[in-house]
């Protein structure tokens, strides 16, 4: 299944892509496509409805982000061998963790601000895990259980902010609209196999990313169990898993984003997403 939020943001209503790739509202049988919809329970009676009796929702609307009440996003660093060699960094003996603030979700092709005093801002395109039942302590066997699904992630960052100031990763990575997340949230079944995803990424029609999942160090099924060691992963939250190189860092010279600016990227399975750049 491909579930959706579709319409004006912080007004959202569920939604579900119909074979023919049509929106039909799921208002009437769910309250939003979040926590309490996304576990194997919600999942299962979702997959039990006559898709093709939903109504069809006319036009098109602006997408919101796949998933509603996201309580953490949690992102991995330096996570694609040959992203790791383009930045001069080396693979990390274990995954890196960061976090990414939930208010720089967005839509999909909602624009992305520059922040104020940003000169370095890059992009990232990522295949995001959301959890779909708690995870704590668990194994790499039993890890994909907890998984509801995947979505694409654009992983917006300001390097200067990121790397050339004090403190942590987090504060270049969380400004607002730093994370359009979707078009949809594709459950698992429909992805057989998440290491083996071409992914791509596009500024103003030139192709700068244009990578696989297969190069990632540490796959989502370690990842899932590996977080779960330190943190309770509850339904909701986002798993974003790292980049492949072609980051405007990793250009001779560099390249950053600018107001004008247009991102377009995409994942295998995922969907795709467009982002015109502005100036917050």
């Amino acid at each position: 299944m491909k579930l959706l939020r579709y319409g004006p943001a912080g007004a959202e209503k569920p939604g579900i892509l119909d074979a023919d790739g049509q929106i039909r509202d799921l208002s009437q049988q769910v309250d939003d496509i979040g926590a309490d919809h996304i576990g194997p329970e919600g999942l299962d009676a979702i997959r039990a409805l006559d898709i093709a009796s939903l109504p069809v929702v006319e036009g098109n609307p602006r997408l919101g982000p796949c998933v509603a009440g996201t309580g953490k996003f949690i992102c991995i660093g330096l996570n694609y061998s040959d992203h790791a060699a383009e930045t001069g960094a080396q693979v990390p003996p274990e995954p890196i963790i960061f976090m990414k603030a939930t208010s720089a979700i967005c839509g999909p092709n909602d624009d992305v601000e520059i922040p104020r005093g940003s000169q370095k801002t890059d992009w990232e395109v990522e295949l995001g895990v959301v959890i779909g039942k708690t995870a704590k302590y668990v194994s790499e066997d039993a890890a994909m259980d907890h998984v509801a699904g995947y979505c694409l992630i654009n992983d917006v960052s300001e390097r200067a902010f990121q790397a050339e100031r004090e403190g942590q990763w987090t504060k270049g990575k969380s400004a607002d609209t730093f994370g359009p997340t979707g078009p949809w949230l594709v459950t698992r079944e429909e992805i057989a196999d998440p290491q083996a995803l071409k992914m791509w990424l596009e500024v103003n029609g030139h192709r700068y990313q244009d990578g696989s999942t297969e190069t990632m160090v540490y796959g989502v099924r370690h990842l899932v169990s590996y977080l779960s060691q330190f943190m309770s992963l509850r339904p909701g939250d986002i798993i974003s898993t790292g980049t492949p190189p072609g980051v405007g860092l990793g250009q001779t010279p560099n390249v950053f984003l600018k107001a004008g600016d247009v991102m377009e990227l995409g994942i295998e399975g995922l969907g795709t997403q467009k982002q015109t750049c502005v100036q917050a």
